[in-house]
């Protein structure tokens, strides 16, 4: 993932695309929109994260069995399609289960939910690779377990602990990687393990998520007394130190009562009667800090339009490295506003545009990123908008 520095100089790159002309190579698409590093660390589960427990190892044919139902984990190379003939399962239920085309590649240590349970069988086929070498099918999928002899002819197929089953999410529309570990308070890194999730921590409508088990905490151990002796009593505080002299006012004393804040004072920005509008219909999910985030972040469903936040012209259209569109337009005022996050592109360079114009859609990671700058130099897009 890049950093909103980083970000933040593409976004800038791109403006200067607007005097340079040619088309460069942006890496726009891959920032990271997680918030909770943000507000004192208030948001913080850092501490969660570091106590989240490995995910257990699959079995021969690459199946985790929990007591309410068994998920597959995906091999190098495999499909639904794979996963389905070596489990014994329609490949059309197994792909409209997990919302996933049943030819598409998976991730290696991708989770495929299996819509009902599957009976250990034969051995486990090992995987051949193109050069006629075997291959280990289960490399990168969670850490090392004590080597347990399989039965003779049969797969070892042990269903879990109750205790260790981790919930399953089913991504909704709009959804992100953070959003979804800040809701469970996982960390991110962990629920992109347990799942296998690609670097872009890409997701899709519909996909099901293990939500990694958290561990607990070693109890504080107390002292043991011999048999016989009984438990042995505890120093109450008055042995030592004399009570507090407590003051209790009378129940009919005044009760100071604050002052009610003034609402006028701390609205927002984004409340005023700015010049621009929001490009896109969703919550402010990232605020502008300059240099380190010199736009804003908002959460915008998948598909949804994206719109220009005034008029002005096309002036450019640049793509990142991976062919995402990147559109910034000319405002009167030397004012410019960058666009990205979105497919689709519905307008060309040098195309006039009025509020509201339709630029493209948001894409499947719900997040569209919008700037406003004064020449080069980004500014709070909250003061803009209207």
């Amino acid at each position: 993932m890049i950093k909103i520095r980083q970000l933040a100089l593409v976004a800038g790159t791109a403006v200067t695309l607007v005097a340079c002309g040619p088309q460069g190579g942006l890496d726009f698409s891959n920032f990271d929109p997680d918030l909770r590093g943000w507000g004192g660390g208030g948001l913080d589960t850092a501490g969660a994260a570091a106590r989240a427990q490995p995910r257990p190892t699959p079995d021969q044919r690459g199946v985790i069995s929990y007591p309410g139902y068994q998920v597959a984990i995906a091999r190098q190379g495999d499909t639904v399609t794979t996963i389905a003939a070596r489990l014994g399962l329609s490949a059309g239920e197994l792909a409209s289960y997990n919302a996933i085309d049943a030819n598409t590649p998976l991730n290696p240590g991708a989770v495929v939910a299996l819509p009902r349970r599957v009976a250990a069988g034969a051995p486990a086929a090992p995987v051949t690779s193109s050069t006629g070498q075997v291959t280990d099918p289960f490399a990168g999928q969670g850490v090392k377990q004590p080597a347990v002899p399989p039965a003779e002819g049969g797969v070892t197929a042990q269903t879990l602990p109750a205790s260790s089953q981790p919930k399953q999410h089913v991504v909704a529309a709009g959804e992100t990687a953070w959003s979804i570990a800040r809701k469970y308070n996982v960390s991110v890194n962990d629920l992109a393990q347990w799942n296998g999730l690609s670097q872009n921590m890409a997701l899709r409508t519909g996909q099901r998520l293990l939500i990694p088990v958290v561990g607990q905490s070693r109890p504080a151990s107390g002292a043991v007394t011999a048999p016989g002796t009984g438990s042995p009593t505890p120093r109450p505080p008055s042995a030592a130190e004399p009570l507090p002299k407590e003051q209790t006012k009378p129940a009919t004393s005044k009760v100071d009562t604050p002052a009610s804040p003034d609402l006028g004072k701390t609205r927002t920005a984004a409340s005023g009667n700015g010049k621009f509008r929001m490009p896109a219909n969703g919550s402010i999910i990232r605020t502008y800090q300059k240099g380190k985030n010199d736009g804003i972040d908002i959460a915008a469903a998948p598909g949804s339009t994206v719109t220009a936040a005034g008029s002005g012209t096309v002036a450019a259209i640049t793509r990142d490295t991976d062919q995402v569109p990147i559109i910034v337009v000319r405002h009167d005022g030397n004012l410019m506003t960058v666009y990205a996050g979105l497919d689709d592109v519905t307008v060309t360079k040098g195309q006039s545009v009025s509020a509201g114009t339709a630029l493209g859609k948001a894409r499947n990671q719900g997040v569209v990123h919008f700037e406003v700058r004064n020449g080069f130099d980004s500014v709070d897009p909250e003061k803009y908008l209207n």
